[in-house]
């Protein structure tokens, strides 16, 4: 009798072990998946990869930012009077000006007005988006030759006032062109195209400064003298 019970005992100890074993070894295998996959064990069917070009690899952001949004136009060109491009000479364009410009020597330019100063382009990119960050109050053109080399230049800066029912005046400044492309009328092109735009954005008048030695030129352009201009430098 006592050989039957201990028989039976084995019997069922057996039988318990091995369902032990079974509990355990699926409870780690669930453990194992939740840990590797970061979800429930009972929506993965996991594979073992084959080939080493199977595992996978990290997840890297590869976006790239397009040329086009980092190298767009200051102002919309939208802005620009049709008349004046149609005047320019032929294969001549005009535009607004492009962080990009840097490389086109706009510099160079403005280097034919007055001194610039040695600009690197890191300095430069940081003063164009500092402009940019102004919206609605920086309009500067180029006007580009054949080769989209520019050979002019002009700004028009919008100043708001509280007089005039909060009115505004655009500064035309920094005026240039390039010494071989003037008697090309290229610098007329540039003051009525800024003076369009001055309109269009809501200025009530566009003023500028100029020396006596210059003024027919501007007066061709429509503009009358209105004025003496005083400086202090520093």
């Amino acid at each position: 009798m006592f050989h039957l019970y201990l028989a039976s005992l084995l019997f069922y100890t057996l039988n318990f072990l091995k369902l032990l074993r079974t509990r355990l070894l699926f409870y780690f295998s669930c453990q194992s998946l939740h840990f590797t996959f970061h979800i429930p064990h009972t929506m993965i069917t996991p594979v073992a990869p084959t080939t080493v070009s199977e595992i996978t690899k990290p997840t890297m952001n590869t976006t790239v930012t397009p040329i086009a949004e980092t190298d767009g136009p200051l102002f919309p060109a939208t802005l620009i009077s049709p008349e004046v491009i149609a005047a320019l000479p032929q294969d001549y364009t005009i535009r607004p000006l492009r962080r990009s410009d840097y490389n086109r020597g706009y510099l160079d330019v403005l280097r034919v007005l007055t001194t610039v100063g040695e600009i690197t382009e890191e300095a430069w990119n940081k003063r164009y988006e500092w402009i940019t960050s102004r919206n609605d109050e920086y309009y500067m053109l180029v006007v580009c030759d054949g080769e989209d080399r520019i050979v002019g230049t002009g700004s028009l800066i919008v100043e708001r006032k509280f007089i005039h029912s909060l009115g505004m005046v655009g500064h035309i400044e920094d005026i240039a062109v390039e010494k071989n492309q003037q008697g090309k009328k290229l610098g007329l092109r540039i003051i009525q195209a800024l003076d369009h735009v001055a309109a269009q954005v809501g200025c009530y008048k566009s003023i500028l400064d100029c020396s006596e030695v210059n003024e027919g030129f501007y007066v061709k352009c429509g503009f009358k003298r209105a004025g003496l201009e005083m400086a202090h430098y520093y």
